[in-house]
Parts: C-alpha cells; sequence; structure tokens
C-alpha cells in the first residue's frame, strides 16, 4: 500500500506502466468488441491514447486538485509519457534498423531511399509554405500580432508539429519566444497545441482515409498471414531460441547497446557545438530531438559490423532475429501511441489567444497534406500506395509512432517495403531537409527574413515537388 508521497514516487515508474497497460487492454477489448470501432480501424494503441487522455483530464487532475492524489501527479505523469514518447521511437527505430535482410513480397532498389527522403522533406515544405503564408495573411489583415518576425516565423511551426511531434514544436516555440526584441508570446503552446491537432489529424484523417479505401481493398487484417513459421523464429545459422541466454534477451541486449552507443555519440556533438554559443543555441536541441536518426543510423552501422565479423569468420551465428526484433518494435510503438496521445496538454488549446489562426492553419495545413500525399504516394509507391499512404501520412501529421499505426492497419506484417521505406527516408530526409532547418532559425530575425523565407520554400517545394511528380509519372512502370 502506499502510505506517503516518498513511498508513491519511488513506485512511481511502475504505476505509470500500470496506467499504460490497462489503457492497452481496455482499448484492445473496445476495438475488437465494439462494432463502431472494429470497422473504424482505428488502432487499439490511438484508442487507449484518447482514453488516457480523458482518464488524465477528466479524474486525475481533480483528484490532484483536491489533494486525493499528490498535488504535482498530473505533472509527474506527464513527464512519464513524454520519456516514454522520447525513447521508444528510438529503440523501435533501432529494432527496426537491426533487422537483417529479408524477403518482402515486393522490392525496390537502393536509390528508393533518395525518393522516400524527398517525399517527407517536400512535404515538410509544402507545410511550411502554408504555415508561413497563411499566417502572414493573418498578419495583414485580422491578426496584426503577427506582425513580428517571430509571429510570422510560428508558420513553419506547422511542419515541426505535425511531421517531429511536440518535442521540436516546444523546441522552436521556446526559441521564438526568446528572440528579441519582440519574441513571440505563446509561441512555446503554440507549438505544442499545433502538435496536439497533429495526432488528431494523423488518428481521424488517416482513419478517414482508410475506411474510403477500404471500400475498394481489403484489410490488413484479412491479407494476414494465418500462423507463423518456425523458420521465421529461428533460421539454421542462427543462435538457438533458447540456450544459456534467451534468444529474446539477446534482442533487447543489442537494442539497448545501440542505444547507448546512440547516446553517447548525442552526448559528444551536444559538447562539440557547445564550444560556440550561438551554434549551440541552434543545433543543441536538433540533436537531442532527432535520438530515433542517430538511433537508426548506428543500428544501420551495427548490422553492416555484425555481417563483416561473420566474413572474417569471428562470428559464426547471426544474432539478431528478425521475427523478435519485429515484436519489440511493435510493443514499444504500441507504447509510444498511447503515451504520446495521453500527454497531450488540453491547456495550450485552451489557453492560446490566437486559436482561430491556430485551427484554420491546422485544419488547412492537414487536409493539403492527405491530398498532396494521396496524389504523390500512388506515383512513388506504385505497388503498394495504401501502404506507403498511411505510413507517411501518419508520420507527417503525427510522428513516427502514427505512421507505423496506420501501417500495421494495413500491412500488420510488414510484408511491404512501406516501414523500411520509412526509416532509409526518415534518414535521407536529413540532407534534404537542411534548409528547413537553416529558415526555422533564420525566418524569426524580421518580417523581411520571414518574407525571404516563404520565397525559398515555395521555390525548394516546387523543385521537389516537380521532380517527384516527373520522375514517377502514371504512365511509368515503378
Amino acid at each position: 500500500m502506499i502510505q506517503n508521497y516518498e513511498s508513491f514516487a519511488t513506485w512511481g515508474a511502475i504505476i505509470y506502466f500500470l496506467i499504460l497497460s490497462v489503457l492497452l487492454l481496455i482499448g484492445n477489448v473496445i476495438r475488437r468488441k465494439i462494432p463502431l470501432f472494429k470497422k473504424s480501424l482505428l488502432p487499439t494503441a490511438v484508442i487507449a491514447g484518447l482514453l488516457g487522455l480523458v482518464l488524465k483530464e477528466v479524474v486525475f487532475r481533480p483528484l490532484s486538485n483536491g489533494g486525493t492524489l499528490p498535488v504535482d501527479f498530473v505533472d509527474k505523469f506527464n513527464q512519464f509519457l513524454n520519456l516514454v514518447t522520447y525513447h521508444t521511437l528510438a529503440l523501435g527505430f533501432i529494432a527496426m534498423g537491426l533487422k537483417v535482410n529479408e524477403k518482402l513480397e515486393i522490392k525496390t532498389n537502393r536509390s528508393h531511399a533518395y525518393y522516400n527522403g524527398m517525399v517527407i522533406v517536400s512535404t515538410y515544405l509544402l507545410q511550411g509554405v502554408i504555415g508561413i503564408g497563411m499566417t502572414l495573411l493573418f498578419a495583414y489583415t485580422f491578426m496584426p500580432a503577427f506582425k513580428s518576425g517571430p509571429g510570422l516565423a510560428t508558420g513553419i511551426l506547422l511542419p515541426f508539429g505535425f511531421g517531429q511531434g511536440p518535442g521540436q514544436a516546444n523546441n522552436f516555440g521556446i526559441i521564438y519566444e526568446a528572440f528579441d526584441p519582440n519574441g513571440f508570446v505563446g509561441g512555446q503552446s503554440y507549438g505544442l497545441a499545433m502538435a496536439s491537432m497533429g495526432f488528431i489529424w494523423a488518428a481521424i484523417g488517416g482513419v478517414f482515409y482508410l475506411n474510403r479505401v477500404q471500400k475498394k481493398r481489403v484489410t490488413g487484417e484479412e491479407r494476414a498471414p494465418q500462423m507463423t513459421s518456425i523458420q521465421e523464429i529461428s533460421a539454421p545459422d542462427e543462435i538457438p531460441v533458447a540456450e544459456s541466454i534467451d534468444k529474446l534477451t539477446v534482442q533487447i541486449a543489442l537494442i539497448v547497446t545501440v542505444y547507448g552507443l546512440t547516446l553517447l555519440t548525442m552526448f559528444g556533438l551536444s559538447r562539440l557545438v557547445a564550444l560556440n554559443e550561438t551554434t549551440y543555441r541552434m543545433l543543441n536541441s536538433l540533436i537531442w530531438g532527432f535520438n530515433f536518426i542517430f538511433g537508426m543510423v548506428i543500428a544501420l552501422l551495427a548490422k553492416k559490423f555484425f555481417v563483416y565479423l561473420r566474413k572474417v569468420g569471428w562470428m559464426t551465428r547471426q544474432y539478431p532475429n528478425n521475427f523478435m526484433l519485429n515484436r519489440i518494435a511493435g510493443v514499444v510503438f504500441d507504447l509510444m501511441v498511447v503515451a504520446s496521445i495521453t500527454a497531450i496538454n488540453m491547456e495550450d488549446l485552451s489557453q492560446n489567444n490566437i486559436w482561430i489562426a491556430f485551427l484554420l492553419i491546422s485544419s488547412v495545413g492537414g487536409a493539403i497534406t492527405m491530398f498532396y500525399l494521396h496524389h504523390l504516394t500512388k506515383r512513388v509507391y506504385k505497388q503498394y500506395p495504401l501502404e506507403g499512404f498511411s505510413a507517411m501520412y501518419g508520420t507527417l501529421t503525427g510522428t513516427a509512432s502514427t505512421g507505423i499505426a496506420l501501417l500495421r492497419e494495413v500491412d500488420p506484417y510488414y510484408r511491404t517495403p512501406a516501414a523500411t521505406d520509412l526509416v532509409t527516408g526518415t534518414t535521407t530526409a536529413i540532407l534534404f531537409g537542411l534548409p528547413i532547418l537553416l529558415l526555422a532559425s533564420y525566418a524569426p530575425q524580421g518580417i523581411t527574413q520571414a518574407i525571404i523565407s516563404l520565397v525559398i520554400l515555395t521555390i525548394l517545394f516546387a523543385g521537389f515537388a516537380g521532380f517527384l511528380f516527373k520522375k514517377h509519372s502514371l504512365k511509368k512502370k515503378a
């Protein structure tokens, strides 16, 4: 029994995990037993997250304010949820990066990775054009407060909030608030609110699209294989399922070790950029915000290292197992989805004094993103357009976790390269997306800089989109 606050703090993480586990179980029951939800294709983790959000705001917060729960219970719960969201994203991508090359029902060539990155970045650019363009329009109509440089620059928070989630939106919101002489008041809340709306567009918008397409396509559950073969669990050249150490333990140890190297790498880069104050202010938050990208890159390098060790005869058996790595990725992504949605702070919406502009920008941004990806993905991913759209749209409105969640509804066993496209695309997007990161720091410096940023974003989007549509004409073979 928890008798005091100190004991509660000690057992807090266990209690929070218990809450998430119960939410997932209840969400699964709702998803399978209630016809409305069963037909909607709404992911179980999303249902659990929405339940968690209601539980937090309707039950936990009043009990915390009334003294039944510790006063800072909700704040600490939110901190825990943010940590789960942050770390599980990286762990999931590491698990996918460690997978050995497997035979897919549909194959793509290596150059496809660059197209994946261009799909992601072109959507970022489009969202940036929408965001800054609409704030510029508002500034000279009914929102004169947006005439400040930082006010106009918050339009860039649309791609950060939708595509990168609460972390990046929060970081850049703080940066815009701190800009002198006229920082954008409420920039942090605006960024968090935009990220929250991104989750709504990812879940509701994505499910709406899947339901419309479902009339012509079978669901993921119908296409799933009836059973898993023993070869998927244990290939002849792999370590046994259980000997002196369990095979699953080895997979977890590999993932955690790679993540440890990832954190060390990020820490080293953070110390390096700290040598210059301006560089540190611009890049430090980006380094820690892209933990999943660093993790995935190091996982790919680790996989190459294992291949080298086997080639020279220093390692005789294969340690990574695709089946178990897929299952681990599924677990952490489910945790991420329920935690990220439960962590939404409703006060960021209710306390924002520019909520009209916020609703207009997020609504137009979400709708145009869906329209753009609908036409683009059926060209770039001709052999699996539904899976390609699900992964990309979920990622480019919510986070990679919602992209995976939507993908699993139509491709639960990752039979298509859509999940791999998401991983490789995120990597190549770093190179293509560098101008956006630079403009995000340049635009808040004044009205002129914000307008220049809008022009550059428009030109870049026209170039990227034009190349993709021309390269992947529907008349050409995939």
